[in-house]
């Protein structure tokens, strides 16, 4: 072997290179989006974490749910919603969690069994019309299991919704109606009303006021208040949306829960957006690697063909 043929340049070790940079640079792109998605999900629960941490201790800044108290007759009583919102928010987290594994991994199988067919095989070489048709197949089956919860649900809720449902006076709900004909206390029927008003959308502030007033001096002068089962949390909830805190000392025995609460919530918070603030860096750093090897692969490719 000569000297030139030593320093002479091995196609297959250029070809060995090209593959070995591709790949390099398919990982960085799949870190990219790993990352990224590790950001949307922060900025995601950035917005969820306060709701979430609130209802782990069982009170909510706003009113989600309709309690019954156990005065009610049993008609009104099957209204209720009996699950609490920590219970209800764990049912959603479960059902995000199942809607993104199923429509990632399905939309993957989706286009494995499409590309069985040729008219699909042939398109799907090119990988921007793969990406695509891998994105309508998550969409679709997002959509389709999105149905299928509200879908579980909508009996449940319709129940209750069609009952405290109003255009303008919540006397036309079919709820005050029913109070009017029952024999139950007036504290009762304050309960259910003021529920009624600030579950309303919009939220009827209005109707609420004089109800939630109500209850507050209910529980100042009618000794028999405690009997009548209403929760210390939806107290607390209903005059806190109503007066921004709570007047009573029914409602104010929330208030070390809700003190922990903020507490954990803030410091949730400042955790999740250091997580943010990192995955965004992190994905910056990896598409900027990721682009500077595509450009090098590029130049690598123009100089074989020269």
């Amino acid at each position: 072997m000569s000297r030139l043929d030593e320093y002479a340049i091995n196609p297959q070790q250029i070809e060995e290179g090209m593959v070995a940079l591709k790949k390099r640079q398919r990982n960085l792109i799949l870190l990219c989006i790993s990352s990224s998605t590790i950001f949307v999900a922060a900025v995601v629960a950035l917005f969820l974490q306060h709701d979430f941490v609130y209802s782990f201790f069982g009170v909510t800044s706003e009113l989600k749910q309709l309690h019954m108290p156990f005065a009610v007759d049993t008609n009104l009583a099957e209204l209720g919603q009996h699950s609490d919102y920590f219970t209800n928010l764990l049912s959603w987290f479960g059902w995000l969690v199942l809607k993104l594994f199923v429509s990632f991994i399905g939309a993957f199988f989706v286009i494995h069994f499409l590309k069985k067919i040729q008219f699909f095989y042939l398109r799907f070489q090119s990988f921007i019309l793969k990406f695509v048709g891998w994105l309508i197949a998550f969409i679709v089956l997002w959509s389709g299991l999105t149905y299928l919860q509200y879908d579980l649900k909508s009996d449940e809720s319709d129940a209750y919704s069609q009952v405290i449902q109003y255009d303008k006076n919540i006397q036309q709900s079919e709820l005050a109606q029913h109070l009017q004909q029952s024999n139950l206390d007036q504290p009762v029927k304050a309960y259910l009303l003021a529920q009624a008003a600030l579950l309303h959308r919009p939220v009827d502030k209005n109707a609420a006021i004089p109800q939630v007033l109500a209850l507050v001096k209910a529980e100042k002068t009618d000794p028999q208040f405690i009997e009548y089962g209403f929760k210390p949390e939806q107290l607390w909830t209903m005059q806190y949306q109503v007066y921004g805190k709570a007047l009573t000392p029914l409602a104010m025995s929330v208030s070390k829960q809700v003190h922990q609460a903020e507490q954990i919530s803030s410091w949730v918070n400042i955790f999740i957006l250091a997580i943010a603030v990192l995955s965004a860096i992190l994905s910056s750093v990896l598409f900027m690697l990721s682009q500077h090897l595509k450009s090098r692969i590029l130049r690598v490719a123009q100089r074989i063909t020269l």
